[in-house]
C-alpha cells in the first residue's frame, strides 16, 4: 500500500486516505518493548530484585535499613529543589520518548513495514529535551520535518525543531521545546559529536 512518494500529514488527497487507512504500525519485537520500557522495567523488576538480594544476603535489619535511607533520600529529592528539578527533568525525558512514538504513529512515519523510528536517547535542556532518533530505512528527516506539528501536539510541547545530523543521514535531533526562551527557538544549537553508532538498528 505504499508510494513512490513521502506520505504527508493530513493530506487531503484521496490516494493519502486510502494509504492511510490500510497503513498500521508494526508490533515491536521482544527486543524493542524491552528498550522501549526499558526504564520502567528497570524501576518495576530492579528494586524489588535489589531488596530482596539484599533481604536473602544481609537479613531483614539490612534491608529495613536500607529502605529507610532510600526513602530519606527520595524525601530529599522531593524537598530539595535543584534535586526535584533535575529528577522532573529526567521524568520528562522519559515521558517524551513514549510521546514520539506516539506522534509518529499518528502522523505515518513509518516504514513501508510499518515500523517506526527508533528512539535511541533522550535528555534534558533548558528548553525541553534533546531526542536522537535513528531513521530505518524509507524515513528521512523530511517525513519528520512534515510532522512536527503532529509530534509537537503528541509531546505537548510548544514547538518541535528537526535537526539533520550533517555526517549520518539516518540519524535525526528532535528538539521537543517546552519553555518560552526565544534563543532556545531562533538558534540551531550546534549538532552533538557522535563517534559511537547505537546498535539497534536490527531491532
Amino acid at each position: 500500500m505504499a508510494s513512490g512518494r513521502p506520505r504527508q500529514p493530513n493530506d487531503p488527497s484521496v490516494f493519502a486516505s486510502v494509504e492511510a487507512a490500510f497503513s498500521t504500525v508494526a508490533r515491536p519485537s521482544i527486543f524493542g518493548l524491552a528498550w522501549q520500557w526499558r526504564y520502567e522495567l528497570a524501576i518495576a523488576f530492579g528494586i524489588p530484585s535489589v531488596a530482596t538480594a539484599i533481604g536473602l544476603t544481609f537479613g531483614a535489619a539490612a534491608l529495613i535499613a536500607t529502605v529507610a535511607t532510600a526513602a530519606a533520600l527520595f524525601t530529599a529529592a522531593a524537598i530539595w529543589p535543584p534535586a526535584r528539578k533535575r529528577v522532573k527533568a529526567r521524568a520528562w525525558c522519559v515521558i517524551t520518548e513514549h510521546r514520539v512514538r506516539t506522534g509518529c504513529a499518528n502522523a505515518w512515519v513509518q516504514s513501508r513495514n510499518g515500523r517506526l523510528p527508533i528512539v535511541v536517547r533522550t535528555k534534558p535542556t533548558e528548553y525541553g529535551e534533546r531526542v536522537t532518533v535513528w531513521c530505518r530505512a524509507g524515513i528521512t528527516a523530511d517525513d519528520l520535518t512534515a510532522a512536527r506539528d503532529i509530534i509537537a501536539t503528541a509531546c505537548w510541547a510548544r514547538e518541535v525543531r528537526v535537526i539533520p545530523s550533517p555526517q549520518l543521514r539516518h540519524i535525526v535531533t528532535l528538539d521537543v521545546i517546552r519553555t518560552g526562551h526565544v534563543q532556545a527557538r531562533t538558534q540551531v544549537p550546534p549538532w552533538p559529536q557522535q563517534t559511537d553508532t547505537p546498535a539497534m538498528a536490527n531491532r
